[in-house]
């Protein structure tokens, strides 16, 4: 049968480029890269080949691997912000309210131990590619405001004391869940119990809570 002019004989044609399929394929690979290895060890060519691509499809997409670290970070923090955002916590008393965003901010750590691994790597760098983002601070600002207000009507409620400061309860919320992740495997050793075993993180998990739910109670 002949051809018609323009047409390929079947099975001959190039498959088409999904430029928004290849960018998410590079930045989960890059997120498995850069957890296991830092910046600094992680490479593009082993990225471009977890992804199945050319490695110039990563500086297309990003520019360079410095890019593409950033853009995974800010996409681990973004995860985060969606994650809260779908707790609704505007429509809940102000001690559900905390009570929820604790439980969440705990679970997400555990769900994410590269979140852990890739924060710990860009706090040996001195955070110099975060501070290169405008996203970043767009992402926390209004939720720490949220905090600010649910800390407001619990004072009014008398559930909640005086003067807590939605910035730092944030800051420790976070800082008693990624501690403990952090460093599980030297907590372990030194406490000759395994921390990583499903128990020791529901006990750990409960303790935290109630931890940040007794220091708010007037």
């Amino acid at each position: 049968m002949s051809l018609k002019a323009g047409e390929r004989p079947a099975g001959s044609s190039r498959p088409k480029r999904n430029p928004s399929a290849t960018r998410r394929a590079l930045l989960e690979a890059a997120r498995q890269e850069f957890a296991a290895k830092g910046l600094a060890g992680g490479r593009v060519d082993e990225i471009a080949a977890r992804a199945g691509v050319n490695k110039q499809l990563v500086y297309h997409h990003f520019g360079d691997k410095a890019g593409l670290y950033l853009t995974v970070l800010e996409g681990l923090y973004q995860e985060i912000r969606t994650r809260e955002h779908a707790l609704e916590l505007e429509g809940l008393a102000p001690e559900a309210a905390i009570r929820k965003l604790t439980e969440a901010s705990f679970d997400h750590l555990a769900d994410h131990p590269d979140f852990v691994a890739l924060l710990t790597d860009e706090n040996r760098h001195g955070a110099v590619h975060i501070k290169g983002s405008t996203r970043l601070t767009a992402m926390h600002s209004p939720f720490v405001e949220l905090i600010r207000e649910t800390l407001r009507k619990g004072e009014e409620a008398g559930v909640f004391r005086a003067g807590i400061d939605p910035l730092q309860l944030y800051i420790s919320i976070a800082g008693l869940a990624f501690f403990f992740f952090s460093n599980t495997p030297t907590l372990s050793a030194i406490f000759d119990t395994d921390l990583s075993q499903a128990k020791a993180i529901k006990d750990r998990r409960a303790h935290v809570v109630d931890l940040v739910m007794n220091a708010l109670r007037p």
